[in-house]
């Protein structure tokens, strides 16, 4: 989907004090905020969307809460192979507060996920603000990660809590049944199964729960939750594949060298994921832009169009940022250098002249990917791939990194005496050397640049703020796409000629979780290599690709399965692989030497030519 350039967003209000905001005398009196018309241009003609002026409705200020989520225990058999799950919780918080609109997102958590186990344990904690002294609903949904199908769901849990206050006791490891409905039905039946063989004790599953009131929260309006902590980053090798042509180990370079042009490689496309420390400044809150009739359909997913639209969007998103086994995950206490760097590692530092696109939501989860003219989500558009068809979000555009010659100088675009790669070959790090470890060297130039959301350009500052303020240690630089476009686009300009100079080129091909190349892909491609770019795919390829998308599934679906040594695993954990061979054996020869002593022998000898 092309994004149309965006006009000058309307004026917006300062995080603290939104200037439509009336004073109220008292929580309960306070009454509905009313939707302000949302507009991105000086002129009233312009698309609806963009920049939202309507205010967090006032509420007292409420409480900052921990919750654990510590263990299940008894879970179905999801998988028949090993006789196991692979088990992780969705968790969805309803805390009964007013929002700005109804398309505004639940607050929502993802643990990660535990391999193999029908009695996992997570132990992940889940800080939230703001919780009202009303209490809060918490359903969560425990799934079975399967990459190449649908994750099945084992159960759900609903959580209630009533009034909390600063001496509320809590819940300390309370243990709530898992509900069946919905649940895997294949799954119950195998678990079923080995309860009627009695080969396991129990047929309930349960998961253990903690709630923890951590305080009050320091906010003087209290009418929006939102996620604290902890930090957490995600990276994900998402069913992409593509062409590496850029810089190889030393021996390989010198023998790629010798042949000529570098062969092209497969590569696994990364996305990454980064739970950042909130709130997000009250300001942020962007709607999608109707530039085109269909796009509202598409949003809310109504009508035959938007339906398909929608189910195609959410389908790209989970395909980008898909878990496997190869799905890294890390946690954080809180913002500090060492997520900086983690940060600067997932962006390859200054590596290759890249450029990133990104959606920040919210509830301060950052999502990007690296972007660019050689990369794109066939027929839609990528920022409303990457925040999952979200009808509100805080800001989108993109990003790169720079690296400074002289780190405590200020940089360039800040009218510093100062020096940065790209463009310039300042030495230090990237192509010749190891990229350097302190963030304090590293720049992070970011943008509003986005036709989806088109974020105002006056929240920028405060865009720079809240990013200095969860990465430690790296400075900021903000670029507005229409105040400063012919700036940016030079500096954008520079990244892709790094790119090119340095060997460090990626073209992306989106097709499944396993899937081969065909032949015109092949061709294709090694035409792009010779040209150096990146046409719109032929209808015709993107429906061969696809084709092969599906069966490539089913392949891999079925390669994985392997005979295990156990197949007598449904009769419990305590039982041993082979633990009654031996036995078995002994009958089997008795029987053998009864048969024999008492009857004509039934072997048959082969004949001699077939000996």
């Amino acid at each position: 989907m092309a994004e149309e350039k965006q006009d000058r967003p309307e004026s917006a209000p300062s995080a603290s004090t939104p200037d439509n905001t009336e004073k109220q005398e008292g929580p309960n009196e306070a009454p509905p905020p009313k939707p302000q018309k949302t507009g991105t241009g000086g002129s009233k003609k312009g698309p609806a969307g963009g920049f939202d002026s309507t205010p967090i409705p006032k509420a007292p200020p409420g409480y900052t809460v921990k919750i654990t989520f510590h263990r299940a225990t008894h879970l179905p058999l999801a998988d028949i192979n090993t006789l196991s799950a692979d088990p992780f919780i969705v968790a969805e918080l309803n805390t009964g507060l007013q929002t700005r609109h109804k398309e505004d997102p639940a607050l929502q958590v993802r643990t990660k996920t535990v391999r193999q186990s029908t009695d996992p344990e997570w132990n992940t904690d889940w800080i939230v603000a703001n919780i009202p002294a009303s209490g809060f609903k918490m359903k969560c949904r425990i799934y079975d990660e399967d990459p190449a199908d649908h994750d099945d769901r084992l159960g759900n849990v609903h959580v209630h809590v009533g009034q909390i206050s600063e001496g509320w006791q809590g819940i300390k490891e309370q243990t709530y049944p898992l509900k069946k409905r919905m649940a895997s039905k294949r799954a119950y039946l195998l678990r079923s199964l080995a309860v009627c063989l009695g080969k396991v004790e129990h047929m309930n599953a349960f998961l253990t729960v903690s709630v923890e009131v951590l305080g009050k929260t320091q906010d003087e309006n209290g009418g929006r939750a939102y996620t604290i902590g902890p930090q957490f980053w995600i990276r994900h090798y998402s069913p992409l594949l593509g062409r590496l042509l850029g810089q190889k180990e030393p021996r390989e370079e010198r023998e790629a060298q010798a042949k000529g042009k570098p062969k092209a490689e497969k590569y696994n496309f990364q996305a990454n994921q980064m739970q950042l420390r909130g709130p997000v400044p009250e300001a942020m809150y962007h709607r999608f832009v109707e530039f085109k009739p269909f796009v509202k359909s598409m949003f809310t997913a109504t009508g035959v169009r938007g339906f398909i639209l929608s189910k195609a969007l959410h389908h790209q998103h989970a395909r980008v940022y898909n878990f496997d086994q190869r799905t890294e995950y890390e946690v954080f206490e809180k913002p500090c250098e060492a997520f900086t760097r983690k940060f600067l590692d997932l962006v390859h530092y200054d590596q290759g002249g890249r450029i990133f696109t990104y959606v920040l939501t919210l509830d301060s989860l950052f999502r990007f990917t690296e972007t660019g003219k050689e990369f794109g989500i066939d027929m839609l558009s990528k920022h409303t791939m990457h925040s999952d068809v979200a009808a509100y979000i805080a800001f989108s555009g993109e990003f790169f990194i720079r690296r400074l010659k002289h780190h405590k100088r200020a940089p360039p675009e800040e009218g510093g005496s100062n020096e940065s790669h790209p463009p310039d070959d300042i030495g230090g790090g990237p192509p010749k050397e190891e990229s350097k470890k302190d963030p304090s060297y590293y720049e992070l130039i970011i943008d509003n640049d986005s036709g989806t959301y088109r974020p105002n350009a006056e929240l920028l500052p405060q865009l720079k703020e809240f990013f200095e303020t969860n990465f430690p240690g790296l400075k900021v630089v903000t670029l507005d796409s229409q105040g400063d476009a012919e700036k940016m686009d030079a500096m954008k300009t520079e990244q892709r000629e790094m790119k090119k100079k340095e060997g460090d080129q990626i073209i992306y091909t989106q097709i499944s979780r396993t899937s081969s190349m065909s032949s015109s892909d092949i061709d294709e491609l090694d035409r792009l290599e010779r040209e150096g770019e990146m046409p719109e795919k032929h209808l015709r390829h993107r429906i061969q690709r696809e084709g092969a998308a599906r069966a490539d599934a089913w392949k891999a679906h079925l390669n994985e399965y392997k005979p295990s040594n156990n197949r007598e695993g449904w009769r419990g954990s305590k039982h041993q692989p082979q633990q009654d061979d031996a036995e078995v054996v002994k009958e089997r020869e008795e029987a053998g030497q009864a048969t024999g002593g008492e009857g004509p022998s039934h072997t048959v000898s082969a004949p001699a030519e077939v000996r």
